[in-house]
């Protein structure tokens, strides 16, 4: 290598970790989104961050780079994984909204509407977005996790916006259920539950 290939090398480096490496978390939290947790998460991740390297030369350092790394992963997730997408029956609009309800109601009648302000749910909350299905998981992950709006959640799983919308709100309404069982569980209720 000459002196001018070492140097523009450097460039290279430091530009690298200068605006990439300090996306490693939010893309790290992508790919477990996309893989789940564990090694495939880990590999999915080593994947993305090799590609941006190597094309490195393709960024144009005025685009949002973690968008970019976040299509990298995407495609690498497609191309390492190949996992068939299940097919997820749309339901009635008015149905999910009645759904909504009926959680709220049961927790106010239970006396758990207020467990938010009551107790940590970090752990519960990770066990329940843990227990989603696969599909309402990673639109949840990056929405309400990670603060991608939904274009950019639409464009990284290549599924309509509208979909993307339909799965949030079956997501975070399966949330609720879960979390409105375990302050049940737990014994959370106000003074003025109604009794079972």
């Amino acid at each position: 290598m000459t002196s001018i290939d070492v140097a523009a090398q450097s460039v290279r480096d430091q530009q690298f970790r200068a605006f990439a490496l300090p996306h490693l978390d939010a893309i790290a939290r992508v790919a477990r989104a996309l893989a789940g947790r564990g090694p495939d998460a880990d590999d999915l991740v080593q994947e993305t961050f090799l590609r941006a390297y190597r094309y490195w030369h393709t960024y144009d350092g005025t685009s949002d780079c973690r968008r970019w790394l976040a299509t990298i992963c995407r495609n690498a997730y497609r191309e390492i994984f190949r996992r068939s997408e299940r097919v997820v029956a749309l339901e009635d609009h008015e149905l999910e909204s009645l759904a909504a309800a009926r959680v709220h109601n049961t927790a106010r009648s239970a006396g758990v509407d207020d467990m938010f302000m009551r107790l940590d749910l970090g752990p519960a909350i990770q066990r329940a977005i843990d227990e989603l299905e696969e599909h309402y998981r990673k639109v949840v992950l990056l929405v309400d996790v990670e603060g991608f709006d939904y274009q950019e959640v639409a464009d990284t799983l290549e599924i309509p916006i509208g979909t993307v919308r339909s799965r949030l709100y079956r997501g975070r309404r399966e949330l609720q259920e879960a979390l409105l069982a375990y302050a049940i569980d737990a014994g959370y209720r106000s003074a003025n539950a109604k009794p079972d």
